[in-house]
C-alpha cells in the first residue's frame, strides 16, 4: 500500500524505487541507499523530506527530479513515467516542468542576476518576459543587484536569486535540496516564506531539509530511515518533526544492532 503524503491528486507518484551505489574498492558489490520506496506527492502542496544523517533523503529527491538514476523501480512525474524517457527526453521534461533550489545556489559566475533568472527560459527555447524577470527580482528584495554578477552577492542574496528564477520561470515542480542550509536565520525565513508561498500558485514543492522547524513549515512531512520510508506527517509542528526523525534514528540504531 503506497504512502500518500495527502488524499489528493498525485504529482509525483513512486513504486518500487530501488537505489543502489557501488562500494568503492570491492568490486560488483553495492550497497543499498533506497530501499522499495512507494510514496505519492501530491499537486500543489509543499512537502519536505527529512530524516537521520544518511538515511538517503538527498538521493531520494535526485532519482525523484531524474539526476540520478535509480536502480529499480517506476517515477511518475505529472503522469509521464521520467525513467522510461532516454536522457535526452528526460532533460526536455525537466526544462519544461522543473525548477530548482540548491544548496550550492547553481548560477552562472558570467551572468547577471537578471540574465541568471531568466536562463532557463532561454535554454529551454522561448523568452521569459523582461517585467516578469523584473518583478521577480522586486518580490525578492534583489532589484538593486539586477546588473550585479553573483560573486558580488551575499551567500543569502545568491539564493534570493535563485529563488526569483524559479518564480520568474513559473515551473510546475520545484525541487529544493537543503535550500537554507547555508543561510543566516533571516535569509533562511525569506527564502522559506517564498517556498511557503509557491503552492498558492499551483506549484508543487519537494524540500530536503534536515531543520525540523523549516520542514514545519510544510505541509506534510515524509521521514525516512535507512532509505525507506518511516512515516507521513503533516507540517506545522517542529516537535513532531524532531521526535519523529528521532524514532527514525533509533529504529535504525536497533537495526544495525540487531544485524
Amino acid at each position: 500500500m503506497p504512502i500518500s503524503a495527502a488524499a489528493s491528486v498525485p504529482c509525483i507518484r513512486v513504486r518500487g524505487l530501488h537505489m543502489d551505489f557501488p562500494v568503492p574498492g570491492r568490486r560488483r558489490e553495492t550497497a543499498r541507499v533506497l530501499h522499495d520506496i512507494d510514496l505519492d506527492i501530491p499537486e500543489g502542496r509543499l512537502t519536505a523530506i527529512v530524516g537521520p544523517s544518511g538515511s538517503g533523503k538527498s538521493t531520494l529527491l535526485l532519482c525523484i527530479a531524474g539526476l540520478e538514476q535509480a536502480t529499480a523501480g517506476s517515477i511518475e512525474v505529472l503522469g509521464t513515467d521520467v525513467l522510461s524517457l532516454p536522457p535526452r527526453k528526460q532533460a526536455a521534461f525537466r526544462s519544461a516542468n522543473v525548477g530548482f533550489i540548491f544548496q550550492e545556489y547553481n548560477l552562472v559566475s558570467s551572468l547577471t542576476v537578471e540574465d541568471n533568472i531568466a536562463l532557463p527560459a532561454r535554454l529551454a527555447g522561448h523568452r521569459v518576459p523582461r517585467s516578469r524577470v523584473g518583478d521577480a527580482m522586486s518580490r525578492l528584495g534583489i532589484a538593486q543587484h539586477a546588473r550585479r554578477r553573483p560573486d558580488r552577492l551575499s551567500g543569502g542574496e545568491r539564493q534570493r536569486v535563485a529563488v526569483a528564477r524559479v518564480v520568474a520561470n513559473q515551473p510546475r515542480i520545484v525541487f529544493a535540496d537543503e535550500p537554507t542550509g547555508a543561510l543566516d536565520l533571516k535569509s533562511g525565513h525569506v527564502v522559506l516564506d517564498w517556498l511557503q508561498a509557491l503552492p498558492a500558485q499551483g506549484t508543487t514543492v519537494l524540500m530536503v531539509t534536515h531543520d525540523p522547524h523549516a520542514a514545519a513549515r510544510a505541509d506534510q512531512v515524509v521521514v525516512l530511515g535507512s532509505g525507506q520510508v518511516h512515516a507521513v506527517i503533516p507540517g506545522g509542528d517542529s516537535h513532531a518533526v524532531s521526535d519523529a526523525v528521532l524514532a527514525a534514528q533509533s529504529e535504525d540504531e536497533a537495526g544495525e544492532q540487531a544485524s
